[in-house]
């Protein structure tokens, strides 16, 4: 077992990488995806989890934002799964679809395989669910789980924990690009 160090104020142990932000305002929270979704390659699998009001959504906004989504991005409560296409600023702006899923209405997580949503996850888009928490034993491995939660009215605290070598590598070049957006 390797004891746990810091990584430029990332926690890392045993494969597993955290880092906690704050954000101020939902637009912060909105430039926080956007830096995200411009790292985000295919087959990667974003996880949000947090009270109503939290700013899943918003955060997926920015995150779609990043993916040069130029749709307009809403929650997909009733229909469970909205796509949009996005462009890979890592992959020399290939077409990378989004898979935007919401799983607040899930009764069983069963109906995500019956439903045929499960081939989403291994497929050649970015998929960011939210509610994943409602689903958690379908969920691999290596993943980005990010939970957010209200400090006050506009202030976000967003934990990101990160399970795996590309999601850990993911963080760690989120990280390098966020500071110029938390200072803002």
């Amino acid at each position: 077992m390797r004891d746990a160090g810091r990584d430029a104020g990332m926690l890392v142990q045993d494969g597993i990488c955290s880092l906690e932000v704050v954000s101020q305002r939902a637009t912060q929270t909105q430039r926080l995806g956007m830096a995200l979704g411009a790292l985000l390659q295919a087959g990667d699998l974003i996880l949000l989890d947090g009270q109503l009001g939290a700013g899943k959504t918003t955060f997926t906004q920015g995150l779609a934002k990043g993916m040069q989504v130029t749709a307009v991005v809403n929650s997909p409560t009733f229909t469970l799964l909205k796509e949009y296409q996005g462009v890979s600023a890592s992959q020399e702006g290939k077409a990378l679809p989004l898979y935007h899923f919401d799983l607040y209405r899930l009764e069983d997580p069963d109906e995500i395989v019956d439903l045929g949503f499960e081939d989403y996850f291994y497929g050649s888009g970015v998929c960011v669910v939210e509610w994943a928490g409602n689903a958690d034993e379908l969920w691999p491995a290596d993943r980005l789980d990010i939970r957010l939660s209200s400090v006050d009215e506009t202030k976000r605290r967003l934990l990101f924990v990160a399970s795996g070598p590309r999601y850990c590598e993911l963080l760690r070049q989120f990280q390098k690009n966020m500071y110029a957006i938390t200072r803002s």
